[in-house]
């Protein structure tokens, strides 16, 4: 198995340890300073202290756009709905509330976006088979 890993640019780690520890659950792992890593549900994120990306809605998926650029993770729709009425019971401003898309064609999937305190997008989509993820 590989652990995909991801840098980004956050304005405060006391914030991104809320977020990411607090609201979404993440275990912290090393840190310094000016950085933090996490267990972003199985993959590495490090988040550095800096100017985070510009963000623009110019990705268009299934006749909506969608935040670019953004990074996410899938998880078997089990633990997609938990996360998804943990979120809601915690007023999250979704920037695509969730749903399901693609229902009843190989790739269905069901998908929400928000944003963290940062600005950086993210998408969480849960999917009933996970062999089934890079299905055409």
């Amino acid at each position: 198995m590989s652990v995909f890993h991801l840098a980004a640019n956050v304005t405060n780690l006391d914030k991104a340890r809320a977020f990411y520890g607090g609201l979404l659950g993440c275990t912290e792992g090393r840190s310094t300073d000016s950085w933090v890593d996490f267990n972003f549900f199985g993959h590495q994120l490090s988040l550095h202290l800096g100017e985070p990306f510009a963000v623009k809605s110019t990705g268009e998926v299934d006749r909506v756009k969608v935040p670019m650029p953004h990074f996410g993770v899938v998880l078997p729709i089990d633990e997609w709905r938990t996360l998804a009425e943990h979120l809601r019971a915690n007023d999250t401003d979704f920037v695509l509330k969730p749903t399901t898309r693609f229902a009843g064609q190989p790739g269905e999937q069901s998908t929400m976006f928000f944003y963290d305190p940062f600005g950086n997008p993210i998408e969480i989509k849960g999917v009933a088979d996970m062999d089934a993820v890079f299905a055409t």
